[in-house]
């Protein structure tokens, strides 16, 4: 019950903090200026106006009306709350918002409308359309959800889609075809039996229809059992599914059949009904956050089971998320009048055929797979799959196009192609993908500092989220203080007091294997007893002998005072000259690493071309193909100053030892980040038309200037600075780092176990 109750205070916290909701509008245009807001608002903003009153198409061309969607509810159907009113399904609304933008950077406006009446909310609806690019209709109850729906795509001339409906068909029927094609059957011939009688699994059935599925082989159930052509009051929904087969069960509907489709509630399909289905049965339990049947328990029913879930946690996860933000994407760009069955069947068929092709090694990394192949346990695309913004809105949009409901044709496709990859340098991508990776295997963190709040803070969250197991060093009545006063569950978690007469044996432990090991160094047993009192080197220890996996420190200290004991016990790499630090910026063009930002004060030119080097293995941890460019004052031997010429030695070094990196320089930051300036400029550069995402600098000061300035200017998130050449998972924090930044290198540290424990075993 505590931990439900925290749970519930940390989401209102997340919802009320710093700022009420989730999401807000942002200026476009210059502001600064008297000449900028004459521009903006009078005199000025009347020319514009004159445009679209003289063609209203001229509102795409003036204003945000082109990338601009109404996330649009009544709140009577939201989530599984229910009928909670406008009001209380904002969150919500909000949420969808965000979804949208991060995704496929569409922009919205959430509209809660106060009315139950249908045709009210369609009178609304139409009387505030011009405002928007397109209508996403969201937690309505059926049977008004149909109806509001069909009006509205009949009466408006933008797209509008309720994603309650069509979200989850589109994602299950891409599935469904993939499941039939492993298991070698025929949509044609399939028995299915749909679960729910709702929005979701009306237009599921519906789109299957689109594709092949027989009326007859259909058997649908509500509440009150099969719904069947005799019963009477049947809804007009409903009566299109009704069979004429005299059976009243779920029971004997699941007999025989080949596909069971789930929109209903947990744990209804039994074993024996699982058992009772015909070879290679194919099962989409999507109830949440229960399925109909638990999935381990499906899998060890038959073997011979295709299965997919509602759920994050299992193979085949049916997510929304892979469907409205692209399909909205593709409607928008070419101005469709409606999102109409083409458009769907469009987004259907790019799904599936994704599925198919070889998987990036960066959505590998995000789901801890060797390689995901297609196959029973991966039908769909995962949600961090990045080509989903390159595939899904161009088949929709083609699609738009050939069914002749497309105002504004594409012509470049490759053009659009590059304009949609574009538009992800917006999107946070990469934390998500480092904290999903780290869950696939969690590693045990030591806390070297965990008697002070926002420590404890993160650890309780890389527990609560399955991102490591931490185990917290410091003065136990502190910690134990403070993990009530936050209601941090104290069961399982280690707690070390490095000081405490418990901790004697391990302390004379570490202490004689630290004096073995620099007794030639002047240490002392007594100076190596003494120096196990002190978190930091007992952690290190902790990690040296195997006891934990990762170390974090940092937050109440130095860094060079932290550092020092790190080098001292662990040591560098094998084949490593010197250690670095790098920081990743999620900025608004994509993620950017910056080195070296902690240690190296002045790297000599040999330095700065290992610093790349490590920094470039790092980057591709993180999934990525590293583009280096190596910063200076000067750009391509301008200056003959030996500091600018030190950055042009070390070009010279990768090019000749290592060229198969894509690395160049001296250049300044301006030429690195602007792909135009540098093609123009200086075409003959190895990184003349790349996206930079690396920049190595050549000294400590402009380093951490540069990325500290991108963090406060731009309020960008940092991860970092990560450690690069340590023979173990060593991570040191900036003094006073954020707790969202503690738990960003929480999965640093899980990921970079991860992978020293993979390289150990191939050795």
């Amino acid at each position: 019950m505590e931990n439900k109750a925290r749970k519930r205070r940390e989401a209102l916290v997340y919802h009320a903090k710093p700022k009420p909701g989730k999401i807000e509008v942002v200026p476009t245009k210059k502001y600064a200026t008297q000449r900028d807001l004459s521009l903006a608002y009078s005199p000025g903003v009347a020319e514009p106006c004159l445009e679209i009153e003289k063609d209203k198409d001229n509102a795409y061309k003036y204003t945000t009306k082109g990338n601009l969607v109404a996330v649009i509810s009544n709140g009577t159907a939201v989530l599984g709350l229910g009928d909670i009113g406008p009001e209380a399904s904002k969150p919500v609304m909000e949420g969808k918002g965000l979804l949208f933008k991060i995704f496929a950077d569409i922009d919205v406006f959430d509209i809660e409308v106060d009315t139950k009446d249908v045709d009210k909310f369609i009178e609304t609806v139409k009387n505030i359309a011009p405002t928007f690019g397109g209508i996403n209709l969201e937690d309505i109850k059926a049977p008004e959800a149909f109806e509001i729906e069909q009006r509205l795509k009949a009466e408006l001339d933008i797209p509008v889609m309720h994603d309650d409906q069509h979200g989850t068909a589109i994602i299950s029927a891409a599935a469904l075809l993939n499941a039939l094609e492993l298991a070698k059957k025929k949509i044609e011939k399939v028995k299915i039996v749909v679960s729910g009688a709702g929005a979701a699994a009306v237009s599921c059935t519906k789109l299957y229809k689109s594709f092949g599925a027989k009326a007859e082989n259909i058997v649908m159930l509500d509440s009150k059992g099969v719904i069947r052509k005799d019963r009477p009051n049947l809804s007009e929904e409903k009566v299109e599914f009704a069979t004429e087969r005299k059976i009243d069960t779920l029971a004997e509907a699941m007999k025989d059949a080949d596909v069971f489709i789930g929109l209903s509630i947990a744990d209804i399909v039994s074993p024996e009904m699982l058992k009772s289905m015909a070879k290679k049965p194919i099962v989409f339990a999507m109830a949440n956050p229960n399925p109909e049947i638990d999935y381990q328990l499906a899998m060890d029913t038959r073997d011979d089971i295709i299965m997919a879930t509602g759920r994050s946690d299992h193979p085949n996860q049916v997510n929304n998320v892979l469907g409205f933000p692209f399909i909205f994407r593709g409607a928008l760009d070419v101005r469709a009048t409606k999102i109409n069955e083409e458009m769907k069947m469009a987004a259907v068929k790019a799904l599936a055929e994704l599925a198919k092709e070889a998987v990036p090694e960066q959505v590998n990394i995000a789901y801890g797979e060797t390689r995901l192949n297609f196959g029973a346990d991966y039908i769909i695309p995962k949600p961090f799959d990045p080509r989903l913004i390159a595939k899904v809105p161009p088949a929709v949009a083609m699609a738009a196009m050939q069914s002749g409901v497309a105002r504004e044709p594409i012509q470049d496709w490759q053009k659009y192609e590059d304009e949609l990859l574009e538009r992800m340098g917006n999107e946070n991508k990469i934390t998500r993908l480092l904290i999903n990776r780290a869950k696939i295997n969690p590693k045990r963190i030591v806390y070297a500092e965990a008697d002070h709040l926002d420590v404890l803070k993160a650890a309780q969250i890389v527990k609560d989220e399955g991102i490591g197991i931490p185990i917290l060093l410091g003065r136990r009545e502190v910690i134990e203080e403070l993990m009530r006063e936050i209601d941090f569950d104290a069961s399982d978690v280690e707690i070390i007091d490095p000081i405490s007469d418990e901790e004697a044996e391990h302390r004379k432990a570490y202490a004689q294997v630290y004096w073995k090991t620099r007794s030639r160094n002047g240490v002392t047993l007594y100076d190596a007893e003494k120096l196990m009192r002190e978190r930091n080197y007992f952690a290190a220890m902790m990690v040296n002998e195997g006891d934990a996996d990762a170390l974090l420190s940092g937050y109440s200290r130095a860094y060079p005072t932290v550092v020092k004991p790190m080098l001292e016990l662990i040591g560098m790499a094998k084949g490593v000259s010197r250690v670095a630090a790098t920081n990743v910026m999620n900025t608004a063009r994509g993620p950017l690493f910056i080195s070296d930002t902690s240690i190296n004060i002045d790297p000599s030119a040999k330095d700065l071309a290992k610093i790349a080097q490590m920094t470039a293995r790092t980057v591709q941890l993180f999934g990525m193909d590293p583009v280096v460019a190596m910063i200076s004052y000067a750009n391509f031997g301008s200056s003959k100053d030996p500091r600018a010429k030190k950055v042009k030695e070390a070009v010279s070094y990768l090019h000749r030892f290592h060229p198969e990196l894509s690395v160049d320089g001296e250049l300044q930051t301006d030429f690195a980040l602007n792909r135009e300036m540098l093609q123009g400029k200086f075409p003959f550069s190895k990184l003349a038309g790349k996206k930079v995402n690396t920049l190595i600098y050549p000294n400590l000061d402009s380093a951490n200037s540069t990325y500290k300035l991108i963090k406060e200017l731009n309020n960008v998130d940092s991860i970092g600075p990560i450690m690069m050449g340590m023979k173990k998972p060593v991570h040191i924090l900036q003094l006073g780092a954020s707790v969202e930044e503690m738990v960003n290198m929480s999965a640093v540290a899980v990921v970079d176990a991860q992978e020293k424990e993979k390289r150990l075993k191939k050795q």
